[in-house]
């Protein structure tokens, strides 16, 4: 099949007129301009259980420790409070799964530019189920043969859910249409949605089952010994999902995009299009197709920073922005339990974690569901970076209106307008950037390196999970210099001026996260990936005469945002 070659000639104009028209292909321009097809709602639920398992692991966790520690970590016996999991415990179960996370999003991202999205999809897939089954079958039972075991498989996961972030996002963003493509990606993060809902319910079944069908005595000083099943069940459940559409992943055709633009194979990508969408052979075979030429710079090399660097570092550092204010705040709901629950001292284990997980599920039914549902509906209505902005400044205005008056809400308890801020956190976290930040990047970049660079992007956000996961444990469990240990609440950790400095530097950072996408976001609203395809060969003539490119773009920012202050 015949190359394009777009360098101009020496007769021809140097900066010739090179648009979408002149070099689409007509397999891809049918994808652009193909109706909403029952295919696109099966890669939806297809693409979407890596992210559900994702979310199902992070909130399970909070009634998994519950479970550790009742069963692993023995009371004091002048201690009428049960055995609690140590916050760094619980910190460490979260952050191994985020390093894996990092680890999967880099590797396999780049795998999928190199070998193709198919072939590494289902590699990712069964990492998430064996490991999810490892979790549950964590070797012994002494504690710490037991915890060991469980951050061993929580890595292992982590990597097959960072896999799956840049697969599945460019996979979708590879088989929509430039209509609908914002709210097809986005529905596909909106499975995190159902993860979170899955993980409470699969919890409250599993700990209402076993509580009535439990024959001991005296469960609340001393847990059954099936309670330790219990936990394994829970977290074993988070395979079947993901194992449920393994066969639909491996029978999956590689996208179009990458088979016509990376591989160079036009016949084999008119025939993919054929099996999945419902389009006439005459909209999609061209008799003079002419393929255009692929990147000839490699990755990171000064034609890629020209062109791309100024995309990669707006992904990169909105994402690693969001996630630090994102995990820091999923984590801090386990400083509002205590006031909504009954003393772990009145409560067995099960009606400990089955209330626990009530209340999770609560508050993502009121908050964050909807969050991810509006942006499923608004996204190709107004736009990636006015969402964005938006999630970023209404967060901040919240985190602000939480933390400054922080010492007065806890120590009345957390009311009614506390719990309203603190769920609309969430809302506009998930209508908005923790959405956006999946979104963009996969519309942002070439086919050659859309999937490592969504990857980059990704492993960006998970080390801003790690840094808020860490930074929310030291702000919860410091003490004032002032305070006397009388005045800290068995079980409980002083939650007075760190917590208001921590809450109030997460609405700093909001809004930094809001400068940052005025700054340097592009909008994608409508944009062909092919696009894509060709502004980097125009870049390239326009940075040779004038040098445009990262860093030149990096001094229009600063002139830019000074004269928004002015």
């Amino acid at each position: 099949m015949p190359s394009l070659n777009l360098k101009p000639s020496s007769t021809s104009s140097p900066h010739p007129k090179i648009t979408t028209q002149n070099m689409a292909l007509k397999v891809l321009s049918a994808l652009d301009t193909a109706k909403t097809q029952y295919y696109h709602f099966k890669a939806i639920i297809i693409a979407g259980m890596g992210l559900f398992t994702d979310a199902y692991d992070l909130f399970c966790i909070p009634p998994i420790m519950i479970f550790l520690g009742r069963i692993y970590y023995d009371k004091n016996p002048s201690d009428t409070s049960p055995g609690t999991t140590p916050p760094s415990i619980v910190s460490v179960s979260v952050t191994i799964a985020l390093l894996g996370t990092v680890v999967g999003q880099l590797v396999f991202g780049r795998l999928g530019d190199k070998v193709g999205r198919r072939k590494v999809y289902g590699l990712a897939l069964m990492f998430m189920v064996l490991s999810s089954i490892g979790c549950g079958f964590s070797i012994c039972r002494t504690r710490k043969c037991v915890l060991t075991s469980l951050c061993l498989f929580r890595f292992l996961l982590g990597v097959g859910i960072g896999g799956d972030y840049p697969l599945s996002a460019t996979i979708m963003s590879e088989f929509a249409n430039k209509r609908t493509r914002g709210s097809f990606i986005a529905a596909v993060f909106s499975m995190q949605g159902f993860g979170i809902l899955t993980s409470s319910a699969v919890t409250m079944i599993v700990c209402s089952i076993f509580d009535r069908a439990s024959k001991a005595t005296d469960k609340i000083k001393v847990p059954p010994d099936e309670a330790d099943i219990a936990w394994r069940l829970i977290l074993m459940f988070g395979a079947v999902p993901a194992a449920m559409t393994c066969y639909w992943r491996m029978m999956m055709p590689e996208t179009a995009r990458y088979t016509a633009l990376v591989e160079q194979n036009l016949r084999q990508a008119v025939m993919d299009v054929g099996r999945v969408l419902d389009v006439p052979e005459e909209e999609i075979k061209g008799e003079f197709d002419l393929l255009p030429r692929p990147p000839s710079y490699g990755l990171f090399s000064k034609p890629f920073l020209r062109n791309h660097g100024r995309d990669l570092l707006s992904c990169s550092l909105s994402w690693f922005l969001v996630d630090i204010i994102f995990y820091s705040n999923t984590l801090f709901q386990s400083q509002i339990y205590h006031n909504f629950l009954k003393p772990p001292m009145h409560v067995d284990v099960y009606r400990h974690a089955f209330n626990v997980a009530k209340l999770q599920a609560i508050i993502a039914l009121c908050s964050t569901v909807p969050g991810y549902f509006a942006t499923v509906f608004f996204i190709d209505r107004y736009g990636r970076v006015k969402i964005q902005m938006l999630g970023f400044f209404a967060m901040a205005i919240c985190l602000f209106a939480i933390g400054i008056p922080y010492s007065k809400f806890w120590d009345h308890g957390a009311n009614a307008g506390f719990l309203i801020l603190y769920g609309l956190t969430f809302f506009f976290a998930n209508f908005g950037p923790n959405t956006t930040t999946f979104i963009v990047p996969a519309e942002l970049f070439p086919a050659r390196f859309r999937s490592t660079c969504h990857g980059i992007a990704g492993a960006a956000g998970k080390v801003g999970a790690i840094i808020g996961s860490v930074g929310f444990l030291w702000a919860s469990q410091a003490r004032s210099s002032t305070d006397d240990d009388d005045d800290v609440k068995p079980g409980h950790h002083h939650k007075g001026m760190w917590m208001t400095m921590g809450l109030v530097i997460l609405g700093g950072i909001s809004l930094l996260g809001m400068v940052v996408t005025y700054l340097f976001a592009r909008e994608t609203r409508g944009r062909s990936l092919e696009e894509n395809e060709i502004t980097n060969i125009e870049d390239d003539y326009r940075d040779e005469e004038n040098g445009f490119g990262l860093f030149s773009y990096l001094s229009r920012s600063v002139n830019r945002l000074r004269a928004f202050t002015l």
